[in-house]
């Protein structure tokens, strides 16, 4: 509860009632490594915190594949947006890649709250502008990139991140193999060699 209680205070300002509120419509989740926050086919009812922990969000390619979505550690949201918003079964499964623990709101609660606290419409209309300039960036990257780039930017935006999850999960992330992240590791590790 503490590290939430910090994250919202360091982004507006709430009286202690406020945020007794907030609290007091969450509920805690704790899940052990591999536990599923969210299994594809089901409807995805709210939004969660991420107090401690590591979770991915993943598709699977008509391949068979696994496609990593997006990535939360704390202080990090972690949803499925789409079938919130929407209310229709997710297309996504969301899992914990550590043992983790969460606060969750449901959609319901998260806006009458909003309605209620303003500052914390406010926040909320902060995180989704922030979402979408991420995911531009995401998109401008999977066009643009070279895997190269792709690599050391996502080494250089999540250096938390990227100690914390498997290579074949940031491969995954990255849509290139692990083999080129192999390769590039290499080619970092000893750059005079051709």
């Amino acid at each position: 509860m503490d590290t939430f209680v910090t994250y919202l205070s360091s982004r507006a300002t709430f009286s202690p009632k406020e945020m007794q509120q907030i609290l007091a419509a969450s509920t805690l989740l704790r899940l052990h490594r591999k536990d599923l926050l969210l299994r594809q086919g089901e409807v995805c009812r709210g939004y969660a915190f991420v107090n401690k922990g590591c979770f991915r969000l993943y598709r699977i390619g008509g391949d068979g594949a696994e496609h990593i979505l997006r990535f939360a550690i704390e202080n990090w949201w972690m949803s499925d947006m789409e079938s919130v918003d929407l209310r229709q079964p997710s297309k996504c499964t969301i899992e914990a890649l550590e043992d983790s623990e969460v606060l969750f709101w449901t959609k319901e609660d998260m806006g009458a709250l909003t309605q209620k606290i303003p500052a914390l419409g406010v926040v909320c209309d902060q995180l989704k502008l922030r979402n979408q300039h991420v995911n531009e960036q995401r998109i401008f990257a999977a066009l643009s990139y070279t895997a190269e780039e792709k690599y050391h930017e996502f080494i250089t935006t999540y250096p938390d991140l990227f100690n914390r999850v498997p290579l074949h999960m940031v491969a995954s992330y990255l849509g290139i193999t692990r083999k080129t992240i192999s390769r590039i590791r290499a080619k970092d590790a000893h750059p005079h060699r051709s």
